[in-house]
């Protein structure tokens, strides 16, 4: 699932790095952590992906109310709030902040230089700047690191290998977004060697993603390709709807946007992505430093398709691709 040596021998180390170590175990200890999220609130974490993370602190030991204190801070795909919210976050001395996504790992490290930062679903955390190199983050941001980027190549093979003869296709960005102007070079670059012509539509608010559908229309794309962002999350629903209202089949990054009537997906498992940042979240409570612990790459990636979008845009989906999914649904 995910490469663990690097991370075992690091956990190990941390046990004689530096002086200012303290024990997870302290009697009467809270531990605190902020999350930052430039998306809206979940209707129910519990249902959620992000609720893989208190579900995993409680396996490691930590229970909320007694000993762990989790402050939640969603921008509501408003990303000029989400300094703010770091400031405010900083503010509360936590021992950890969860930074989800580019937007709100920029802020929180803006926000601080000492307090630990976990990023969440990071793309090239490298060339973004929160780290030094994966082996050897640096600094005091460490985390996990999102293919969402590399994957955008990929994501317009799968749509060329399951909808023949494609020749144009729109890709929704958020201009807010910092790590999607590589994102729209990488597609770019699969579109010419497949002979496709790729039509970035931006948007940055539901009311944008509405217009960006028109916007598709006039550009006679004939699918759509959703790059990886907290807004674009938090809106799958409405993106999936007009998607199927437009006759596009659209792919993502997120299984969820299938689930809710979107044509494909192709990406990591989320809940899996927020139970590995918990165990982040334990190891520095246990006193390693972010600088010592690898960021983290998936080796597991799923393919879900939606049989029933499929048969309502009247696509009958190549056995080749179908046997590549793991999970369709009927």
């Amino acid at each position: 699932m995910y490469t663990r040596r690097a991370l075992i021998l690091a956990s190990l180390a941390s046990g004689v790095v530096g002086p200012l170590r303290c024990l997870a175990q302290q009697p009467g200890k809270t531990w605190r952590v902020g999350i930052l999220s430039a998306r809206g609130r979940p209707a129910s974490l519990a249902t959620d992906y992000y609720g893989a993370f208190p579900q995993e602190m409680r396996a490691l030991g930590y229970r909320e109310g007694a000993n762990l204190a989790i402050e939640w801070r969603f921008a509501g795909g408003e990303y000029g709030r989400l300094a703010g919210m770091a400031t405010e976050l900083v503010q509360l001395k936590p021992d950890a902040i969860l930074a989800l996504g580019p937007p709100a790992i920029v802020e929180a490290q803006k926000a601080t230089a000492v307090i630990a930062i976990v990023m969440v679903s990071s793309v090239d955390p490298v060339g973004a700047g929160f780290v030094k190199s994966l082996a050897r983050p640096g600094g005091n941001v460490t985390g996990l690191f999102n293919l969402g980027v590399d994957l955008s190549a990929k994501h317009l093979e799968m749509l060329v290998a399951a909808v023949p003869q494609l020749s144009r296709v729109a890709l929704l960005v958020n201009p807010a977004n910092p790590a999607h102007g590589k994102l729209i070079d990488n597609v770019a670059a699969a579109a010419r060697q497949a002979g496709v012509d790729i039509v970035p539509v931006k948007a940055q608010s539901p009311q944008q993603i509405e217009s960006a559908f028109s916007i598709i229309g006039q550009e006679k794309a004939r699918a759509l390709i959703v790059a990886l962002d907290p807004l674009f999350i938090q809106q799958g629903s409405q993106i999936a709807t007009q998607a199927a209202a437009h006759r596009l089949p659209s792919i993502f990054a997120n299984r969820e946007y299938a689930e809710a009537g979107g044509f494909m997906s192709y990406g990591q498992n989320q809940a899996e992505i927020y139970r590995r940042a918990a165990l982040y979240v334990d190891r520095i409570f246990k006193g390693a430093r972010p600088a010592d612990l690898p960021v983290e790459q998936p080796a597991v990636l799923e393919l879900v398709i939606n049989a029933a979008t499929a048969r309502a845009l009247g696509i009958t989906i190549p056995q080749s691709v179908l046997v590549r999914a793991d999970k369709i649904i009927p």
